[in-house]
């Protein structure tokens, strides 16, 4: 066992030689290369409105549970027969 370690401990480096590396190089467009760079805003009202109580957890757990509740219902009500009783007997009378 100790032995098919070290072959495979030698052979991994060799693998490494017949991986094709992607041309970056030539990947950046003239257009791209002569943008300017983006505008650097302050971090700390970024912060701010970030750390700001804007929502209220209670509220937004409350909401969440109501759309739950609607799409399992409509859920339920999607798995139900879309064919009334006579039209599914027609439907297998004509398959058989």
């Amino acid at each position: 066992m100790t032995r098919a370690l070290l072959i495979l401990a030698l052979l991994a480096p060799l693998t490494a030689g017949c991986t094709q590396i992607p041309d970056l190089d030539r990947t950046i467009t003239p257009a791209m290369a002569a943008a300017p760079f983006p505008a650097l805003v302050p971090l700390a009202p970024v912060l701010a409105r970030a750390e700001a109580p804007g929502l209220d957890p209670e509220r937004g757990n409350a909401e969440l549970d109501a759309r739950v509740t609607a799409l399992k219902t409509r859920a339920a009500r999607l798995r139900g027969s879309v064919l009334t009783g006579r039209e599914s007997q027609r439907l297998t009378q004509g398959l058989q």
